[in-house]
């Protein structure tokens, strides 16, 4: 008998994957929308029922509510290596596995990493626009050599380790920040880990690839910005909640530091999403103040702001669900393969 599961979150860049794989052990229902407590109360008594494996992404919301709502849940695959989106209390106390995929887009997010901050220092952005639109005045779009910087790299996994050596193929000097510090991956690619405050007087960019832990929380606020170059930017393509956006919109727009671009923000439904904000009413009130102080960040000619696509490219869509179906089945016979709870 297949296995009966549920995917959320699903995208058009995923559908050749399931075209081209054969998943016959598995009865398969796909939604676009996110699972959240909304959904929820819209699915089928009989998806309800018998869905013994439900798939997401980090846009969804699995609270109690929406796990106790499973009659005989089995499995929460998460397409992402991040878990705080699932209430794992609730998953323990049924005894549902969570799984999820590590270290998926490290190529990705260190290949991005590195064009936002061409397009920050060479004003590529504006430039293009400039052509577009062109005004009756001569602009300058004069930029920098990355050659001359020092990046600061703030978490050296696997995304930090990857932008590294992509940063010294570049000809820049690196500092890295990091609790456990890797000796012999510094000594190979001459990266030198400082403390942090000393990494945010020295560097001319700062780019965060760290997981939020909750301790992290703001990590980079009005103090952290002061001791920053006036020249600096810093790129953040890891978690929102590790950047205060109010004390960043009011640093920038000052002049306390240069500028900074964005893929990951805290409240992504309502600054990335399609929706308007009437349809967002549950919205908590910070977010709807982020969302606004987002909208005005982005028109800042040094501010970058994109919607949460530093991992998103095919391969690494394709790795994901390839690790996830793998995971999957060996927790149906009985392992813990990639199970972090």
């Amino acid at each position: 008998m297949a296995v009966k599961m549920l995917v959320f979150d699903y995208r058009e860049s995923e559908k050749e994957f399931f075209r081209t794989h054969e998943l016959d052990n598995f009865d398969i229902t796909f939604y676009t929308e996110s699972l959240n407590d909304e959904i929820i109360s819209g699915l089928p008594r009989e998806d309800l029922d018998n869905t013994a494996v439900v798939s997401v992404f980090v846009d969804s919301k699995l609270t109690e509510y929406v796990i106790n709502s499973f009659k005989n849940l089995r499995i929460i695959s998460t397409r992402s290596t991040g878990i705080d989106h699932i209430n794992l209390k609730a998953a323990e106390e049924k005894n549902i596995a969570v799984v999820n995929v590590e270290a998926y887009g490290a190529k990705s997010v260190a290949q991005f990493t590195m064009g936002l901050i061409l397009a920050l220092v060479r004003h590529i952005i504006p430039a293009s626009g400039y052509v577009l639109n062109k005004e009756c005045i001569s602009k300058d779009f004069i930029g920098r050599d990355v050659s001359m910087f020092n990046l600061g790299v703030v978490g050296t996994g696997n995304i930090g380790v990857a932008v590294c050596k992509l940063a010294k193929a570049f000809g820049m000097k690196v500092l890295a920040y990091d609790i456990v510090e890797k000796q012999e991956f510094s000594a190979k690619y001459n990266v030198s880990y400082v403390d942090f405050n000393t990494l945010l007087r020295e560097s001319d960019i700062i780019t965060l690839h760290i997981p939020y832990t909750g301790n992290n929380y703001h990590m980079f606020a009005s103090e952290q910005f002061s001791i920053m170059k006036n020249t600096s930017y810093l790129i953040n393509t890891s978690r929102g909640e590790i950047v205060n956006i109010k004390d960043l919109s009011n640093a920038v727009s000052k002049g306390i530091i240069k500028g900074a671009a964005l893929d990951v923000v805290t409240c992504e439904d309502l600054s990335f999403k399609c929706t308007g904000l009437s349809k967002n009413l549950n919205n908590s009130l910070e977010c709807i103040e982020e969302a606004k102080i987002i909208q005005e960040l982005a028109q800042h000619p040094d501010v970058i702001i994109t919607p949460h696509i530093a991992y998103d490219t095919q391969e690494a869509v394709d790795y994901i669900l390839g690790v996830s179906f793998i995971a999957i089945s060996d927790i149906i016979k009985g392992g813990n393969l990639y199970r972090v709870y």
